[in-house]
């Protein structure tokens, strides 16, 4: 398959019939491979799961796989690895979801892998999103997984741009960026020894944007926070920290409250909204053609530390 054309391509001055004809060819190159990926893995493994966090880029590829399986014909699990830190709106939509699905769902948490001594936390407020590796190959082990499909997008950050779409992880769940298996004319090498897996990454080639017209043209459903709200923030370290218990305001800090949204979701304590207007995923689609920060730089505060780094957090079995 050729590479799909790249959202950033398209002209945001061009007349809206040309641009509306454009965005819809790309998105159907990238929905289609997609769909063709998914079925891959399903005729290829023999016990894979979807990882599905109620986040929009799995709700995304969760809609890629009912059109290419059926609505209740999901031919693996959803598996959700939960910080115990996640917003309560995500949490009740991933519930939802996956019960309009018909799909098995699959819950394990890193409060449980603290209570086996599995993972050790150096204070009680650590974010936890490293820590859900621990779990993650926990749960491998459990169900004997040998594929794992999962959200990543390459445009996210250095380290996801440097992994294959069929990602091989070894018998101790890691990743080897050196040791990567070439993917040539979309041919996959899924060859497996014993204890090994895969990681797979159906929507790799997609971008923020492209993500965002394709939740506009399909009208996915998605958690609210993803659009504009007003909310208790403070500033910090250049980011608006949401004022929650788990982030509590800190000495010096004043409360504010601004109309907002998230980019991206994950680990109450370490993700934060961005000050938006954009209440449709149409107007987001607008917004994001103009912004010049990635959704990860603009609201991890995990990623601005380099013993959090995307790369080694991969290598020890993250997603």
């Amino acid at each position: 398959m050729n590479a799909p054309l790249h959202a950033g391509a398209i002209d945001p001055a061009l007349h809206p019939s040309a641009l509306q004809h454009l965005s819809n060819t790309h998105l159907d190159a990238l929905e289609e491979e997609t769909i063709f990926i998914l079925r891959e893995v399903a005729a290829s493994f023999e016990r894979p799961a979807l990882l599905f966090s109620g986040g929009k880029d799995s709700l995304v590829m969760l809609h890629c796989a009912e059109k290419a399986f059926g609505r209740g014909r999901l031919p693996f699990p959803l598996l959700m690895i939960d910080t115990g830190h996640n917003f309560p709106e995500v949490t009740e939509f991933r519930d939802q979801r996956a019960a309009e699905l018909g799909a098995e769902l699959i819950v394990r948490s890193v409060e449980d892998s603290m209570a086996r001594g599995t993972v050790r936390l150096s204070r009680p407020d650590e974010p936890r999103n490293a820590h859900q590796s621990v779990t993650l190959l926990e749960a491998i082990d459990e169900f004997r997984f040998d594929a794992l499909i999962g959200g990543a997008r390459r445009d996210e950050e250095k380290a996801r741009a440097k992994e294959r779409i069929f990602s091989h992880r070894d018998s101790f769940g890691q990743w080897q960026p050196k040791a990567q298996r070439p993917e040539l004319w979309t041919l996959f090498n899924t060859r497996l020894a014993p204890g090994e897996h895969f990681r797979v990454f159906p929507i790799s080639n997609w971008t923020e944007l492209d993500v965002w017209q394709y939740i506009a043209r399909e009208n996915v459903a998605l958690p609210s926070l993803y659009y504009a709200h007003p909310r208790e923030i403070v500033e910090r370290r250049g980011l608006l920290v949401p004022v929650t218990p788990l982030t509590p305001v800190q000495d010096g800090e004043t409360v504010q409250t601004r109309t907002v949204r998230f980019r991206t979701l994950g680990d109450i304590t370490c993700t934060c909204p961005v000050e938006s207007n954009a209440a449709t995923p149409e107007a987001i689609v607008q917004e994001t053609l103009t912004t010049e920060i990635s959704e990860r730089g603009a609201t991890r505060m995990d990623d601005k530390t380099s013993e959090a780094s995307m790369e080694k957090r991969k290598k020890d079995g993250y997603f």
